[in-house]
């Protein structure tokens, strides 16, 4: 970018990112004077100014009773350092920005509202909470989740007076109903919308203008849609998170209840449809379409994170006894095709930072169309393609895997391995020698520049444990004790690999090594505020993104082991990690994305779900003086927030002077 941008380019400039101004006024002057009362007339303008140099945190201190105000709302109390080429500095302070409560009236862009985060059904209508009688109302999600913030070449949509920009957000359950009783995680049909935002221009602010719901029928409805990412495409890549057990699904009461709220019938919904990659693209007039993707495995998908090579995808999987699983399309910009494959790890995993790592192998499950996959998901049931045993058969044609933290002996039936690896991904990649070792393997993000992906490990249990009864020694992952605050892994991407069959795998951006970047750290006892784990340090890690213009990871958690979850920034190349946001206590940091570039200026999304969840003994000091407080603040706590990070008020002019 030219050095001789004038004032109000500098404003927009990437080396100024994250400054998007709260509505409002500074000393009785609105912002928009402040942005364009800065002094100098064009010749001053003409004059060359200052550049982006780098840019790092200022970390804020994790809130205490001291104010129990600020535990239980969205603090952000940190700041954005700015050097620029000619060594001068400048801080902004940040702040955090909502477009909607869920459970708000917000726009349709038709001239009437809609209820954000409302649940309907297969057919559209609104799904009813009735548990209060003579208080029937719309089941609304407390829990937002994944984020996506994009533009489109030729948007409209009617009512936008700056910039229009879309933002795609998903809704992962409901914790209760109404009633406070009734449980209902996993009960509903998770709703999906597109928002439009009219981006200012001179500010970058965003405001809410439309609310779309999105039609999620041609994906036969979503299940438990937690973390997602943008692809290099331009798409929303949704997740459908703890896909269904089809052995025992007929005595799974919630997937019943799943099945009863979309279908109207609890026998209807067929398992095999659930637990892959849903993919929504947005039109310009603000709608959405929706696509779901067969042939990714199906797993238990946080997110995934699709390379610069618009082909290769690395997924997290969110379970116990978990993989690490590559996709590589066929084509580029499509995912309707491609090869899954598992990672078989080598010796050398430790969660020593310092230590090599474990080199990978990829040991190919099958190549497929996600048409012959729904295909298949639409006719077989699960004693079709597999045998499956929770005791020693005693049978040799069976073989010993650990699925979900419990042995299990199980056999492909003739002619299935395909739908075997494509419906029945866990237990088909277990028995093919995949290390289903991990536990809680979250989001996964790319640094591109020096071909590095990252994932977070929410906690490091159970089948990661040497001598726990879902350990396998064979798997190559083994930690001498649990470490329950998890941590974030760096995985080496490169060409020149060949999978199980000897055949070379068709991309430059496969993991080939893995090792720790950052652990947590676990309290031997409780600190005086109830945290379980050192609240100075990553505590259960979920979401992750990586800003290419920041050189920094961002790092949101989903704890029970801090009282209040935090979104982190760690810098690549200074290694310094810097507390940035603070959730409402008992609430999850969901919704991390980061954009580099939209119309010149950068964005941090973020999310927060289920406020004021309670957890003990982690809450046990806190809850008496919070929950009065977050009911107050977040309908109950049947409400939950969308919305961005932004730079205060006071602190939003960056331009620099002319050197």
């Amino acid at each position: 970018m030219s050095e001789t941008l004038n004032r109000r380019h500098a404003l927009k400039f990437m080396g100024a990112p994250l400054m998007l101004p709260i509505a409002g006024t500074v000393g009785g002057t609105t912002v928009a004077s402040l942005l364009t009362g800065c002094g100098g007339g064009s010749d001053d303008d003409a004059k060359p100014v200052a550049s982006y140099a780098s840019a790092s945190f200022v970390a804020m201190a994790a809130p205490s009773l001291s104010a129990p105000a600020d535990m239980a709302r969205t603090l952000v109390n940190s700041t954005l350092m700015v050097k620029f080429s000619d060594d001068s500095t400048q801080g902004f302070s940040l702040a955090y920005a909502p477009f909607f409560t869920t459970g708000d009236l917000v726009p349709d862009g038709k001239g009437g509202t809609l209820l954000a985060g409302g649940y309907v059904d297969f057919a559209g209508k609104p799904i009813v909470d009735g548990t209060v009688a003579g208080k029937e109302r719309q089941f609304f999600s407390d829990s937002p989740d994944g984020t996506s913030l994009l533009k489109l070449d030729n948007p409209a949509v009617s009512g936008v007076k700056g910039n229009a920009v879309f933002a795609v957000v998903q809704f992962e359950y409901t914790t209760w109903a109404q009633d406070g009783k009734t449980d209902m995680y996993g009960k509903l049909p998770s709703p999906i919308a597109v928002l439009t935002l009219d981006q200012d221009p001179a500010t970058g602010r965003l405001s809410l203008v439309k609310y779309h719901n999105v039609d999620t029928s041609p994906a036969m409805g979503l299940w438990i849609t937690c973390g997602s990412s943008l692809s290099p495409w331009g798409t929303h890549l949704s997740s459908e998170e703890y896909e269904p057990d089809a052995f025992t699904i007929a005595s799974n009461t919630m997937f019943k209840d799943y099945s009863r709220n979309l279908f109207g019938d609890e026998a209807k919904a067929n398992p095999y449809h659930y637990g892959h990659l849903p993919e929504v693209t947005v039109n310009p007039d603000g709608t959405g379409t929706i696509k779901k993707h067969y042939c990714l495995g199906r797993i238990s998908h946080e997110l995934i994170q699709v390379m610069p090579d618009n082909r290769t995808a690395i997924m997290g999987d969110d379970a116990t006894n978990g993989g690490f699983f590559m996709f590589v399309a066929d084509k580029e910009k499509d995912l309707s095709a491609g090869t899954l494959y598992v990672a078989k790890f080598g010796a050398g995993f430790s969660l020593d930072t310092a230590a090599a790592g474990a080199p990978i192998a990829w040991i190919k499950l099958g190549s497929a169309t996600s048409a012959e996959i729904k295909a298949l998901a639409d006719t077989l049931k699960a004693a079709d393609i597999m045998d499956v045993a929770t005791a020693d058969p005693a049978d040799a044609s069976f073989t010993k895997i650990w699925f979900g933290g419990k042995p299990q002996w199980v056999r492909v039936k003739a002619g299935m391995d395909k739908a075997a690896a494509f419906l029945e991904t866990h237990r088909y990649a277990a028995l093919k020698g995949g290390s289903m070792a991990f536990t809680k393997m979250e989001g996964t993000t790319v640094n591109a520049k020096d071909k590095i992906a990252y994932s977070a490990l929410q906690n490091m249990q159970s089948s990661m444990v040497k001598g726990n009864a879902a350990w396998n020694a064979d798997y190559n992952i083994g930690i001498d004790k649990a470490l329950n605050a998890g941590g974030v892994l760096a995985h080496t991407l490169g060409g020149g690999q060949k999978d199980s069959t000897g055949a070379a795998i068709n991309s430059d951006w496969a993991p080939s090594l893995t090792r720790t970047l950052l652990i947590g750290e676990d309290l031997a006892a409780a600190d005086a505020l109830g945290n379980l784990a050192h609240p100075d340090k990553i505590g259960a890690p979920d979401n992750l993104k990586f800003s290419e213009k920041l050189r920094t990871l961002f790092i949101g958690e989903d704890s029970s082991y801090h009282v209040n979850n935090f979104v982190w920034a760690y810098n690549v190349d200074t290694k310094v990690l810097s507390r940035l946001v603070s959730m409402p206590s008992g609430a999850e940091a969901t919704g991390l994305g980061v954009v580099d570039d939209l119309n010149g200026w950068t964005y941090i999304t973020s999310n927060f779900q289920h406020p004021g969840d309670w957890g003990t003994p982690l809450h046990n000091v806190v809850k008496a003086t919070l929950d009065p407080l977050v009911r107050a603040n977040y309908k109950d706590r049947f409400g939950a927030q969308v919305g961005y990070l932004t730079g205060a008020a006071s602190s939003i002019n960056l331009a620099k002077k002319p050197v």
